[in-house]
């Protein structure tokens, strides 16, 4: 009790600290307005979007309930595509897993991914002697500021680009000025050179096909691209919530993904199914051509099991992490990530109650939530949040 009641006091005293501090309010406010229009025009151009979230939805459903079949089938295809596909129950298992392939003194370039976030992967591959580079633009703020992510989507919302040229000059050791297009110029430079002399790429993924084992990333910077074509050895990380039934299912889920995650389309949509090959001498299938010679996909659980099989929560494994509800929020709005841990607001209440340290981690954000509903009304996948929050609260109080 004496540790939760120091937990909660920090907790607090984070909330109210980040409600008064005007990097985060003038960061907020520039990034709900923007978010608001970007959504606003992807609707009106693309009206079909709505329609295609309610089948999203029932895929969705369908894919949580047949979750063990749908893994076995992922892997199998993977295995033909001559990749390798893996289960980890835990975080302990994973980087077993990651060790056994990379080994150590190595360098690491790796997409940004919330599971990733989940299981403290930056860190834990440095622990083991490896070098490991964020390679998205947000990400890699945070580690030069050494913060955590304040939006699932957006991890750096909260840095302006004042600051922003503020700990690059301090990195880069020559002035970055507060130009946004200087500051994507300085980190554009720095990373090309570790793309293409890095040992290991590392991704995440926003859906798998469990027929054809193919994996769709969603991106916009092109970072992911070059992490996962580059390198030698590509790795992917993903949740099992993100298996669905077929390819077809999978495109679905990418674009209602993309658009309410505020982009008409985005710049690119990777579909991984196995390592580089080639056939172009005498028709015989070489594997390991321009791109990586070894594909890895780690399907991980982490408590997600746990949450599918509970009918109360389920829904929760729905998230398509578009990233809407947070920029709905009235708490998120004014306090940004401080409102969670690694999953943030409303639904990273329930996500952290399953994932990242049970309910009594979670209590601080259970008890943050307003249960206004207005994440439910931008969420494509109409996951209620408020009642199981509110079912969470009973747990809580019970235990």
């Amino acid at each position: 009790m004496q540790d939760f009641e120091k937990e909660l006091s920090k907790y607090i005293a984070e909330l109210n600290k980040a409600s008064k501090d005007s990097n985060i309010n003038n960061a907020m406010n520039r990034a709900v307005k923007s978010y608001r229009n970007n959504v606003a025009n992807a609707m009106e151009k693309y009206p079909h979007t709505i329609e295609l979230a309610k089948e999203v939805r029932k895929i969705k459903e369908f894919s949580v309930k047949n979750n063990k079949d749908l893994l076995d089938k992922a892997i199998e295809a993977i295995e033909s595509n001559k990749g390798k596909g893996y289960y980890a129950r835990d975080r302990e298992e994973v980087l077993k897993i990651l060790s056994q392939i990379i080994g150590t003194g190595k360098v690491i370039v790796k997409g940004k991914s919330m599971l990733g976030e989940e299981l403290q992967l930056r860190h834990g591959l440095e622990e083991i002697g490896n070098e490991v580079w964020e390679t998205d633009l947000g990400e890699f703020i945070l580690q030069l500021k050494d913060d955590k992510p304040m939006h699932i989507l957006s991890p750096a919302i909260h840095v302006p680009r004042e600051q922003v040229a503020e700990i690059f000059t301090e990195f880069f050791k020559k002035d970055i000025p507060p130009d946004i297009a200087e500051e994507v110029r300085a980190v554009r430079e720095f990373l090309r050179e570790k793309y293409f002399t890095a040992d290991v790429g590392i991704s995440g993924a926003n859906v798998v096909a469990a027929d054809t084992g193919q994996v769709v990333i969603i991106e916009n910077e092109g970072n992911i691209r070059l992490c996962t074509g580059a390198p030698p050895v590509h790795i992917v990380l993903v949740g099992i919530e993100k298996l669905v039934p077929t390819f077809l299912d999978a495109m679905k889920v990418a674009e209602v993904t993309w658009r309410f995650a505020n982009y008409t389309a985005p710049s690119y949509v990777n579909i991984i199914s196995g390592p580089s090959k080639t056939g172009d001498i005498e028709k015989v299938t070489t594997y390991g051509a321009h791109g990586p010679k070894e594909f890895h996909v780690i399907f991980v659980d982490n408590g997600r099991s746990k949450m599918m099989e509970n009918d109360d929560f389920a829904q929760a494994s729905h998230c398509l992490r578009c990233g809407g509800c947070m920029y709905e929020c009235p708490v998120f709005q004014i306090t940004a990530g401080h409102y969670g841990r690694i999953y943030l607001s409303g639904i990273g209440s329930v996500w952290t109650s399953f994932v990242d340290g049970g309910v009594d981690a979670a209590a601080p954000m259970l008890y943050t939530c307003l249960r206004c509903g207005r994440c439910v009304e931008r969420c494509p996948m109409g996951i209620d949040v408020p009642s199981m929050v509110g079912l969470l609260r009973n747990q809580a109080i019970s235990e």
